[in-house]
């Protein structure tokens, strides 16, 4: 049961980790050639397709790192640094996606329904700062459980 919960933990971390490497390394300098409204209007689609595997990485990233705190290490007491360090980003980036979910996506979706592409791209640009830090930190993570695990 163990391996499939760490099959799963990576699967929907790798979904939600390369979901942003894709969208700011390579999807993000492509629509520089696209004007400010099909540019606007493609974010907005591909955040409305991508936003529900990221609710589902989340479930399925909590529950199998839970079960394997308290299944494998027998609770937070006997599980290992690495692990905590883990937990502790894994929380700071839910917390900043559901703020950017809550928060500042409503404002883009009103915009580019609006066709305000002014306040759009203002608030994209919001947007993407969230997503560049939660993708710092998700690479961290994948340096912190193939490095850290290690020592």
């Amino acid at each position: 049961m163990n391996a499939l919960a760490i099959a799963v933990h990576v699967i929907a971390a790798v979904v939600w980790v390369g979901g942003m490497f894709f969208a700011y390394v390579v999807l993000r300098p492509t629509l520089v050639a696209l004007d400010p409204p099909q540019r606007l209007k493609l974010w907005a689609g591909a955040f409305k397709r991508f936003f529900p595997w990221v609710w589902m990485s989340i479930i399925f990233i909590m529950a199998s790192g839970y079960w394997l705190i308290f299944d494998w290490f027998q609770g937070f007491a006997t599980t290992p640094g690495y692990v905590h360090v883990m937990h502790l980003l894994g929380w700071v980036m839910t917390l900043l996606f559901v703020y950017m979910y809550y928060k500042i996506y409503p404002a883009f979706v009103a915009a580019v329904k609006a066709e305000d592409w002014p306040s759009a791209a203002s608030v994209l640009n919001r947007i993407r700062h969230v997503v560049l830090i939660n993708l710092i930190i998700g690479l961290l993570l994948l340096i912190t459980v193939t490095a850290l695990q290690r020592l």
